[in-house]
């Protein structure tokens, strides 16, 4: 091999690449990469779960309790007077075994007090599982 020195006064400009420093770069990436590769890798195979994203389906062990727009609360599609008659209805609910899940679907103009009084009525019931029906965007 032969090295090219220079003379003092040579102010070339130099037109080839020295890969050199590149070529160093690249053998250090690589080792890096060989080293890591197995760490990332597991060699314990595991079956994880499958998570599907499904509608909810109405049961019919399901309580579903409707507020209009004027405040009037059903229970299913019949009237009730009011929040009282609603307490005494859940409660027959309340000591079912399983407890069926409560699904209040309340209009979206109607006064939040209306869906307050139910969901504080289906509280003092007694019933745990209690859910919002809304539709999707």
């Amino acid at each position: 091999m032969a090295m090219n020195v220079g003379s003092e006064g040579d102010d070339e400009i130099m037109s080839q690449i020295n890969t050199t420093p590149l070529v160093d770069v690249m053998l250090v990436l690589l080792i890096i990469f060989l080293i890591t590769i197995p760490v990332v890798t597991t060699s314990i195979k595991v079956d994880l779960p499958k998570e599907k994203n499904m509608v909810r389906e109405t049961k019919p062990e399901n309580v579903i309790i409707s507020v209009d727009v004027k405040g009037k609360i059903f229970l299913y599609d019949t009237p009730i007077k009011n929040s009282d008659d609603l307490l005494q209805r859940m409660k027959k609910f309340a000591v079912m075994k399983p407890q069926p899940e409560v699904q209040i679907r309340g209009d979206a103009k109607s006064d939040f007090e209306s869906v307050g009084r139910v969901m504080y009525a289906v509280q003092r019931a007694g019933i745990t599982k209690v859910g919002f029906i809304t539709e999707p965007q």
